[in-house]
């Protein structure tokens, strides 16, 4: 399949965007205190079906994985990077927490993506910090993300940053485009050096998504095959848009 998406399939996308971040806060609206992780995901996945739309990650299997992923919403709290699984053993959400919400929604056949932290009632500064920077880093990236510029922007971008402030800024995993499948070429580290990469054109679409860990870039997967966590038990912030490129400043697909 193309990078390069037709003005049919942007308009597509665009709606699906729409569809998606309203789902997205009506996941957020559930989180509090005492909250279980299975139940976002439940309201995750009616939401997006009385739409009339599909989940995007539930039975997704996605390259390297041994098993298809098993519900509608990534939900990772505190240590857990991102791919959280929500209904298999299933959290209580506490006061303090930070939470990460990772969803995707399939409209009209096309993929959009996207993921925000959230606090759990009230938190304390250092985590408040952390989400802050985290989104920060993430609209860094996009404002890169200009036809003609190049993924090495983005990367740059992001890590330059970062970096300064002292975060673990993830290397193992990035953005992507997205589209007709959920994960399309081009990859998008989060650390790299502008003017190097894949050349950015008009009318392709990617998943921008910084993760920042409190203390070490450090991460592992957890045995359940999915969840990614900070080797240090510190704790990680993720946040996601689905973008289009354009001549100019590129237009955010999921606010």
């Amino acid at each position: 399949m193309s990078m390069i998406k037709t003005k049919d399939e942007i308009e597509i996308l665009r709606e699906g965007g729409r569809r998606l971040s309203a789902a997205l806060d009506a996941v957020i609206k559930e989180v509090h205190p005492g909250v279980r992780t299975d139940v976002l995901d439940r309201v995750a996945y009616e939401y997006i079906v009385a739409a009339g739309d599909k989940p995007a990650f539930l039975k997704y299997k996605p390259y390297g994985a041994n098993r298809p992923f098993p519900a509608t919403l990534c939900v990772s709290v505190n240590d857990e990077v991102v791919h959280g699984i929500p209904n298999e053993h299933p959290k209580t959400l506490k006061e303090g927490d930070i939470v990460g919400l990772d969803i995707g929604l399939i409209h009209r056949g096309l993929v959009v993506d996207m993921a925000r932290t959230v606090a759990v009632g009230k938190v304390d500064t250092k985590s408040r910090k952390l989400m802050q920077a985290t989104e920060e880093a993430l609209m860094r990236g996009i404002s890169e993300a200009e036809g003609g510029n190049r993924v090495g922007d983005i990367s740059a971008a992001i890590e330059d940053y970062a970096a300064p402030l002292l975060y673990g800024i993830v290397e193992e995993l990035g953005g992507h485009g997205v589209g007709h499948f959920v994960h399309e070429e081009p990859y998008i580290p989060n650390v790299g050096t502008k003017g190097k990469g894949v050349r950015l054109l008009p009318n392709m679409v990617l998943a921008i998504e910084p993760m920042l860990n409190e203390g070490s870039r450090h991460i592992k997967l957890a045995s359940d095959g999915y969840t990614w966590k900070t080797v240090d038990g510190k704790r990680s912030a993720h946040f996601e848009h689905t973008i289009v490129i354009t001549e100019g400043k590129p237009e955010i697909l999921t606010k």
